[in-house]
This record gives C-alpha cells, structure tokens and sequence, in this order.
C-alpha cells in the first residue's frame, strides 16, 4: 500500500500523472472502416440509438456492406460476422475508434 505523500511537490507530480492516465486512449482501440466512422458520428449527433445504427432498414448501404461477410450470415462464418458488429459496438460505447483506412483517432465528446 502507498504511504501518504508528504512533499507536495512529489503530490502534484502524481496529480499529474494520474491525470494523464485519466486522459490517455485505451491500447486496443476498436478498429472500423471510414464509412462506419461517418456513421456513428451521424448517429450520434442525431441521438440516435445503437440498435437504429445497426439496423438492417436504416443502415446506408455503404455501411451495411462493411457488416457483410461472403456468403451470407452462416455457422461457418458467424464468427467473423459477429467481429464485425462488435468492433462497431466497442467503437459507439467507448465513444473512440481508429479508422481502418487513415489510422485516424476519432474521439467523440463526452454527452452533456
């Protein structure tokens, strides 16, 4: 167990850093396609729901084709097809993603 900091100096340094910590990306950021990227942004900005994003009716199509895996949702390849969805998922809980194409961080503002 730590002992109290009695320097204030050494305190701050570790206000500091915990600070830092608070602020720092986790190391496995979900990583999504582009268009996927737009659409949780869309979305969000819209309040719309998680379950409406994923929604086969209302998903654009260019998005809807980044959910697809060749041959349709079997057993032989529902892993990959529930990977997909995932990483969407871990990307619109977290509120922050890498993007496939540009290895851009995009990370939403917390809700007010």
């Amino acid at each position: 167990m730590i002992k109290a900091i009695k320097d204030p100096l050494a305190a701050e340094c570790v206000l500091r850093a915990r600070k830092r910590y608070d602020a720092a990306l986790p190391d496995d950021l979900p990583v999504i396609p582009k268009a996927q990227s737009d659409w949780i942004k869309q979305c969000k900005a819209n309040d719309d729901s998680l379950s409406f994003a994923l929604d086969d009716e209302t998903t654009p199509i260019e998005v809807a084709k980044t959910f697809r895996v060749w041959g349709g949702y079997t057993d032989k390849n529902k892993d990959k097809w529930l990977k997909l969805q995932n990483e969407f998922a871990r990307a619109w809980v977290l509120g922050v993603w890498s993007v496939k194409e540009t290895g851009e961080i995009v990370k939403l503002e917390a809700e007010k």
